[in-house]
């Protein structure tokens, strides 16, 4: 926590402690108050620099920067981009806006860093440039993920690679559907004589019934025809 952030007197610094630690932070405090009494806010900063600023609280703090990595269907941008900013002021407290910018943005990917970088003019302050993150996740696509595809559209099923070839068109002759041969051998003398041997077929077969079944007429008796 800086006080040049916010612009606050001593007094309510020191009033708010018994909020901001937590865990083993928080009983570390409430064992530190009844021994000591009321100090001012400088006399708890160094105590806080003495107990809790080592190598091994600085190793905890980098690690906790360096894996997280901002995640649009989890973190939230204004609590994200917050905490990464507390983390490397607390680790470097002289890193100027810019540097603190640059190695936010490198933990959001390639394409949310080149989309704020496009917006904003450097050098920015960090409030500009959380804004302008939070303006892109609201109202643009770029980090829509997989999550947030229709169902229909992932149980699509994949066509396979030979499914997808065109279909060789059959040749065949289009007078009779034969695939024997082409149109073009297909002559019209044969067509002709197919019709004529039809036609003698039922010529023949008509004089047969003819012979079979005679047409008897009223006049005709049974004495016209012979036994």
């Amino acid at each position: 926590m800086l006080q040049e952030d916010f612009h606050i007197l001593d007094e309510i610094i020191v009033g708010k402690l018994h909020s901001l630690f937590i865990r083993t932070a928080k009983k570390w405090y409430y064992k530190m108050t009844p021994y000591h009494g009321k100090h001012d806010w400088s006399w708890w900063k160094y105590e806080i620099i003495t107990k809790w600023a080592n190598n091994s609280w600085r190793y905890k703090m980098e690690n906790a920067f360096e894996i997280s990595i901002f995640n649009s269907e989890k973190d939230k941008p204004l609590p994200w981009f917050f905490k990464q900013k507390y983390r490397l002021s607390a680790l470097h407290p002289d890193m100027s806006d810019t540097m603190i910018n640059m190695k936010i943005s490198r933990k959001c990917g390639g394409e949310m860093k080149h989309a704020i970088k496009c917006r904003s003019v450097e050098p920015c302050s960090t409030e500009h440039y959380m804004n302008e993150m939070e303006d892109i996740i609201t109202r643009t696509i770029i980090f829509k993920t997989w999550t947030q595809i229709p169902m229909e559209a992932k149980m699509v099923p994949r066509i396979p690679r030979e499914d997808r070839r065109p279909e060789i068109p059959v040749l065949k002759c289009h007078k009779c559907g034969s695939t024997s041969h082409l149109a073009s051998t297909f002559t019209k003398k044969t067509k002709i004589n197919e019709v004529q041997v039809i036609e003698e077929v039922q010529c023949t077969e008509e004089k047969e019934e003819s012979y079979l079944d005679p047409v008897v007429s009223e006049d005709t008796t049974v004495e016209d025809y012979p036994i």
